[in-house]
């Protein structure tokens, strides 16, 4: 492991650990959110904190992560942990291999996606980021990974633009899907609910930053989220969206 890509992985845990109210507060949310013996798909797993988090209310994980600096790190936290696999792979709309633009110093903001990079490089929160290398990933699907690991009761979906694509691998509807968002794209978001509504009708919340709380107090439809969605992003607020199969909600 290089300097910079210890700095980098420093840096993610100290953003995802550091604050310890932060992960009282996620593990409350999801325990309130998921049944106790959830199955979670933790697709771009990072430093492992969502993953713990569900573990920690006794549910179970597939984590996956294709960047070695965190896919290192995730064998050495789950060492031993009968309830987690991992993957290390990406995940995309069909298997093969694919290009990783990696930042050293930001990992957590590497991605799939060049496009995503032109489209978010110059926004609020990006100015100091750079992708400097890139590495050939295995890529796999979550139709290939429901094949292997069963159908998640939670899917979790945190990869930098990428996430439509990851949707357009799933031929089934998921009970609770979590899409990170970002001002700067939110076409993304806005496929990612087609894809989610062709499996059947879903209704919608969202978490803005990492206050791990929904922003309204009842869940609503596709056509009412998205102006919400809009309106929270004008102030620049980045979140994730939740979307929860009607007929299969918890």
């Amino acid at each position: 492991m290089t300097f910079t890509a210890l700095l980098g992985l420093l840096r993610s845990l100290l953003t995802y650990y550091a604050l310890p109210w932060r992960r009282v507060a996620l593990k409350r949310f999801y325990r309130d959110l998921l049944p106790q013996d959830a199955l979670m798909f933790d697709v771009g797993a990072h430093v492992g904190s969502r993953s713990r988090s569900v573990l920690s209310i006794g549910g179970r994980a597939v984590a996956i992560e294709p960047q070695p600096v965190f896919a290192r790190w995730l064998g050495w936290l789950f060492r031993d942990n009968p309830r987690v696999e991992l993957v290390i792979a990406a995940v995309g709309a069909q298997e093969g291999q694919a290009s990783l633009q990696i930042s050293s110093r930001h990992p957590t903001v590497s991605t799939l996606s060049s496009e995503w990079i032109d489209q978010v490089e110059q926004s609020a929160g990006f100015e100091q980021v750079e992708w400097d290398k890139s590495i050939d990933v295995p890529v796999t699907t979550i139709d290939r990974l429901i094949e292997q690991y069963g159908r998640p009761d939670f899917l979790k979906i945190d990869v930098e633009g990428f996430e439509a694509e990851i949707l357009a691998g799933c031929s089934q509807p998921i009970a609770l899907v979590a899409v990170e968002f970002l001002p700067a794209a939110l076409d993304i978001l806005w496929q990612c609910i087609d894809r989610v509504e062709a499996h059947g009708e879903a209704e919608y919340n969202f978490v803005s930053g990492e206050t791990h709380r929904f922003e309204l107090t009842e869940w609503v439809a596709a056509s009412a989220i998205r102006p919400l969605i809009e309106h929270a992003s004008a102030s620049g607020r980045s979140g994730d969206l939740y979307a929860r199969q009607r007929e299969r909600g918890f």
